[in-house]
């Protein structure tokens, strides 16, 4: 009998194995969209008749102050496809290119190198405007706006705060808190300050019910964002779903609310994936760039975990396939995220402590692994640094192989194998 080949994605690439005899496998991936035949038309298009908003020409003129906000590069974002069309609205509007910034919004992740600017925005955008990150602990570069009417101290980016125009460009997918990335978390975290960010991923907004993949009504988090984003001046978005060739499939502009919910309702046509039973091993794929570090990589693992839908058993067993090329990651948030799981005794501890004292940015993916970790062990496969993987209490792999033969020492002979090449575009679920 002839084994069965399956493909994961490694790096920029995909890694083959096969299950053990007697290991039975599933595999589960989004719906796959064709792209949309012409990416560019489309963007025009967007721009041209946006949803619930006047068309960005229409909005902006000559000696208005445009901030455009962007995502970093472990975001999948096209925005050398996205930030041109942007940039020749404004410009037939009248805008000056010396009134445009282009701010990265990292959040408390860390800045972006002039490469990376390149490979995100193009050559010739970075030469002609001013293309910044933002810092959430300079206080020189923040506007303080107090608390918001629900109880979030507010700080945001003061060249985006005190522009009379403020954009931002962004991916919807599935995200662990927010529900679906993209509309106004590129603003509301990307370049606010700590206290902000603190604040959105405390353990109550973390604990809360709503707080899910794939959920926007009755998510704290989401509406703590869509309420920091309003108030920071959020005038208009341009956002897009990808497919997981990450292709752009769908394409909305204008007012960041109704624009964000037309491509949520589609996203979820995509993404959600119906699933039945429960598995003993789940292999995660981490689509590239989320590989580059174990603190993106390790989303895989959560994902299918708090999945809408219980997959995976009791004591059982995720695998992820991952290089993490930067080790845990080299921005504060990844330094404290490592930290935290390598000095706590053990998770129930670190549970403990976080609960006791909150969370500073960065600490609440330690808090989230840790819940994972309580209930199933986590394999990370062929990572770059085997010892930072084992310190940040998961099990290393240096391949599937190894990776079947732990699930089989720990679980038995077998086993029921889940294979979710694209976990973090794939949303679980028993009913779509």
């Amino acid at each position: 009998m002839a084994y069965k080949e399956f493909l994961i994605p490694y790096g920029k690439g995909e890694m083959a194995f096969y299950l053990p005899l007697g290991m039975r496998g599933k595999v589960v991936e989004p719906k796959f969209v064709s792209p949309l035949a012409d990416v560019e038309e489309a963007i025009v298009k967007a721009l041209k008749s946006p949803v619930n908003s006047l068309p960005l020409g229409e909005m902006a003129g000559p000696g208005d102050r445009v901030c455009i906000v962007f995502t970093d590069i472990t975001r999948p974002c096209p925005d050398h496809l996205l930030m041109p069309p942007i940039l020749s609205e404004l410009e037939e509007a009248g805008v000056r290119s010396e009134d445009i910034t282009i701010l990265c919004g990292v959040g408390m992740h860390r800045p972006s190198t002039y490469e990376e600017k390149v490979a995100k925005l193009g050559m010739a955008v970075v030469k002609r405007y001013r293309v910044l990150d933002h810092d959430p602990l300079n206080p020189n570069e923040l506007v303080e706006l107090g608390s918001t009417p629900s109880g979030l101290p507010l700080s945001i980016n003061r060249f985006a705060y005190g522009a009379d125009f403020l954009i931002s460009v962004g991916v919807v997918e599935p995200h662990q808190y927010a529900g679906y990335s993209g509309g106004p978390k590129t603003v509301a975290i990307g370049v606010a300050g700590e206290r902000t960010i603190e604040h959105t991923h405390s353990p109550p907004i973390l604990d809360h019910p709503g707080t899910r993949l794939g959920v926007i009504e009755g998510n704290p988090f989401q509406e703590a964002i869509a309420e920091a984003a309003s108030l920071a001046g959020l005038d208009f978005i341009l956002n897009v779903v990808l497919n997981i060739e990450g292709e752009v499939i769908a394409v909305r502009a204008g007012e960041p609310k109704a624009a964000f919910k037309e491509l949520v309702d589609f996203a979820r046509s995509i993404y959600e994936v119906k699933v039945m039973g429960m598995y003993d091993v789940v292999v995660a794929g981490v689509d590239h760039p989320k590989d580059i570090n174990l603190y993106q990589a390790s989303r895989a693992a959560s994902y299918i975990f708090f999945a809408p839908k219980r997959v995976i058993k009791p004591g059982g067993l995720i695998v992820v396939p991952a290089r993490c090329e930067e080790g845990v990651g080299e921005g504060l948030s990844e330094i404290r995220f490592y930290r935290m799981l390598k000095e706590a005794p053990n998770v129930e501890a670190l549970l403990a402590e976080a609960h006791q004292r909150g969370l500073k940015p960065g600490e609440q993916r330690a808090f989230i692994m840790a819940k994972v970790l309580k209930q199933c062990d986590v394999i990370i496969v062929g990572a770059k640094s085997p010892a930072l993987i084992r310190e940040a209490k998961m099990i290393y792999a240096g391949d599937m192989e190894e990776a079947f033969c732990i699930a089989s020492q720990k679980l038995g002979a077998g086993l029921e194998v889940l294979i979710v090449p694209h976990a973090l575009l794939t949303l679980l679920s028993a009913r779509v």
